[in-house]
């Protein structure tokens, strides 16, 4: 086994002595049923809990051979005789310890809750329906192919369309020497095919005007700057049968209903902030350093909204 895998094995191993509970336990231990992997000290790790962690580790990548599971055992039995050692000297009595410990109960518990509610949290075939109709209505229609060139100025871009209507052949060079969108610039302006409900509404609404092989024959000023496109061809939007895209779109809902569940219980509690929280100064460091960064960066495909 790799050291990256030894040490991928090593960090997922401390989350997992988590599942394990209170490891001096030995009631608890006793009531279990589970058939028992080893003990340590008396304190059992059996084999469903090391099972859970052997598919964990096999989510990463990592084998379950009888290397491994070696390896599992003697770095929870390790980790369960350090962790003895701190209850022996009262270390779970510590404040920082017993916060830490809260905080871990809670992420147990709140997983475990969501984990519950998936479980009944079941789609019906109307709700399945009416998402598969909003997802038509939203991806429908037609689907362009289309070039642009990108310009800072309205000056710069109607002199390119006084060339165009000179030799509409020369668009490909114009958009290679004068377009301000990197993405598409080295390609002639061309940005593929695309939906125009994906684009910015002025870039989508011009491409949606066009007639094939004709340009805009005014400039299209964008949140990017002023855009001149030509029109290479359109063809309906080929959409999957819902039966083909189910699963997916009922996992879909099922997020969607996960959240609104959340946002209701957030809703019905009572949530006092005590102390405004404050942004570290590297953190307002980054924050500024954002804000005056360059916008060219946002123009190249950037016309989708992401």
């Amino acid at each position: 086994m790799s050291i990256k895998s030894r040490v991928a094995l090593g960090s997922a191993l401390l989350v997992a002595l988590l599942a394990l509970g209170a490891c001096n336990n030995k009631e608890t231990a006793a009531d279990s049923k589970d058939a028992v992997a080893a003990t340590v000290n008396g304190t059992p790790i059996s084999k469903k809990q090391l099972d859970q962690i052997m598919a964990q580790q096999a989510q990463q990548g990592l084998p379950d051979t009888p290397e491994t599971r070696k390896m599992v055992i003697d770095n929870l039995a390790m980790q369960i005789i350090v962790a003895q050692e701190a209850l022996n000297k009262g270390l779970e009595k510590t404040p920082e310890v017993k916060d830490q410990l809260e905080m871990t109960r809670q992420s147990i518990l709140a997983n475990a809750y969501v984990k519950d509610y998936m479980k009944s949290a079941t789609v019906t075939d109307e709700a399945l329906k009416a998402e598969y109709d909003k997802f038509k209505a939203e991806s429908g229609g037609n689907e362009y192919k289309a070039r642009h060139i990108l310009v800072k100025t309205e000056d710069e871009a109607k002199d390119i369309i006084t060339k165009l209507e000179k030799d509409v052949k020369a668009f490909e060079g114009l958009a290679k020497a004068k377009s301000e969108d990197p993405g598409s610039k080295t390609k002639g302006g061309d940005l593929g095919w695309f939906n125009p409900k994906n684009m910015v509404p002025e870039f989508g609404e011009a491409v949606a005007k066009l007639e094939k092989g004709k340009f805009t024959t005014a400039p299209v000023k964008s949140q990017f700057g002023y855009h001149v496109i030509i029109l290479d061809d359109s063809r309906a939007v080929t959409l999957p049968a819902l039966d083909d895209i189910k699963a997916p779109l009922t996992q879909q809902l099922q997020q969607q209903n996960l959240k609104k569940m959340l946002d209701d219980l957030k809703a019905k509690a009572k949530i006092e902030v005590k102390d405004e929280p404050k942004a570290s100064a590297s953190a307002s460091a980054s924050a500024s350093a954002a804000a005056s960064a360059p916008a060219a960066s946002a123009s190249a495909s950037a016309e989708a909204k992401k």
